[in-house]
């Protein structure tokens, strides 16, 4: 059985040990600190000894696509060559970068940002197909405004090549992989979704009609980049939300599906994702985060990003109740993550609500005689807010060691760290109480991890017979 600080290999490269950071918002945007704030985000998980960090999403286009404030955009290739300060810092620590390729659809902020779109009257909405009705509804009581423009087929084919283009500025800049954002409402879901994707041509109809998009991009990183380590979250939308009007949506065994699909199609792994139709805390499980919202300093700010102080509070109601139905659950992708693996040879990265050093054990290595394991790799994201270099308490540094199964990670799941980021803040932790539990173990020298590996990668890691790079 597999334990944690074994390495693993994607697409031809080796992961030193199995523990990820999974893509959350560095809010760095594109501006003369962007590089200098990735690195003071991500630098920290590779120091302490995480084998593979996952930027988060970064959009392939110069304007529109995010679904919030500060974004990284890696369409220009001037800018995205600087990222090479980011990538030579983390492979210093022997770890591995890749790089999360986004592009928001329907959930951008050119859609519920109101500050955003009076500012960018004429930045259009793009959208798969024409809107469900259940979003034309929440645009006639003014919740949303929709005003979206259809991607034509070549429009399709054209947004593609500009993940295909984005995926090569990142290959030049070093970047060891690319994690395609295929699920949590973006574009990719969308176009797999059939909730959303109501096309009549080769983009829209079946599964396999759907999954084209995710073909096409496939094809367009190979021609530009050859045979980077290629991956991508896979969205079952099983936990739509409780409304019996949604009932087009992608069920778990489609998921499963799509996953075997993605194999064959060449992709190097999977994230198996359970997440809902809609923005909501279904990627985000875990309280109602009542301090952020109750945050003075950031009331104007979330009244400026939702149009009004009462749309605020309804925002706000909804997180409430959402908190009901979304409640933390402990390694909420388990199941799906399972049965992906049951059908692929490829490596399956598991995350969601994962937070014990027990339980990754046994996400990893499966239970003696019962289940099989669920996942390759397992990542979160949120605690790396709380901890930083989080990675020095989970691994151990001696090999034949064993890590105590009881130990946790201090995140409380309250997701104060998230609803700020609608204003364009920081990804950091906020909770006093989480605070103070990370300055006790510093000063106890928890964090404190001698270096795995000062060498950076070279290219004797990877296969170059297959003109890998």
């Amino acid at each position: 059985m597999p334990r944690l600080e074994e390495p693993v290999e994607i697409g031809g490269v080796t992961i030193p040990n199995r523990l990820y950071r999974a893509p959350v918002l560095e809010c760095a945007g594109n501006g003369p600190d962007a590089v200098d704030t990735l690195i003071e985000d991500l630098e920290p998980a590779a120091e302490s000894g995480v084998g593979l960090l996952c930027q988060g999403a970064t959009i392939v286009r110069g304007e529109g696509g995010c679904a919030a404030p500060g974004m990284t955009r890696v369409h220009d290739p001037e800018f995205v060559l600087q990222l090479t300060r980011l990538t030579d810092r983390i492979h210093d620590h022997g770890s591995r970068i890749f790089v999360q390729l986004e592009h928001g659809g329907l959930r951008s902020m050119e859609t519920w940002h109101a500050g955003f779109r009076a500012d960018n009257p004429d930045l259009e909405q793009l959208a798969v197909s024409t809107l469900p009705w259940q979003l034309r509804a929440l645009d006639s009581v003014g919740f949303l405004e929709y005003n979206p423009h259809v991607l034509s087929t070549n429009e399709v084919y054209d947004l593609a090549a500009d993940f295909g283009a984005a995926a090569a500025n990142c290959a030049d800049a070093g970047y060891d992989g690319i994690h395609l954002s295929g699920a949590n409402m973006g574009v990719v879901q969308q176009f797999l979704s059939p909730f959303y994707n109501r096309r009549e041509d080769e983009f829209g109809g079946s599964l396999e009609a759907r999954m084209r998009f995710l073909e096409v991009v496939h094809d367009e990183i190979r021609d530009r980049v050859g045979d980077v380590p290629l991956i991508t979250k896979v969205p079952a939308e099983r936990p739509a939300p409780p409304w019996p009007v949604v009932r087009r949506k992608l069920s778990l065994e489609d998921g499963v599906e799509i996953a075997r699909r993605l194999e064959a199609v060449g992709y190097d792994g999977v994230v198996p994702v359970e997440t809902s139709v809609t923005w909501d805390m279904s990627i985000v499980r875990g309280s109602f985060p009542k301090r952020a919202w109750e945050n003075e300093a950031l009331r104007e700010k979330y009244d400026e990003a939702f149009g009004s102080a009462w749309r605020r509070r309804l925002v706000a109601a909804g997180n409430r109740l959402e908190s009901f139905v979304y409640d933390f659950d402990p390694g909420w992708n388990e199941t799906f993550c399972r049965r992906v693996r049951e059908q692929v040879s490829i490596p399956v990265l598991a995350e969601g609500g994962i937070r014990e050093r027990g339980q990754m054990d046994r996400l990893l290595g499966g239970t003696e005689g019962s289940q099989s394991p669920a996942c390759d790799m397992v990542g979160m994201a949120r605690p790396f807010y709380a901890e930083p270099r989080l990675g020095a308490r989970l691994l151990e540094e001696e090999p034949k060691a064993t890590k105590d199964p009881t130990l946790r990670v201090i995140c409380e799941n309250c997701n104060n760290c998230t609803i700020p980021q609608v204003t364009g803040a920081p990804g950091i932790c906020r909770t006093p109480s989480v605070l103070r539990t990370r300055g006790e173990l510093e000063r106890a020298g928890a964090y404190d991890r001698t270096p795995i590996d000062g060498r950076r990668p070279s290219s004797d890691d990877r296969d170059t017979s297959t003109g890998d790079r």
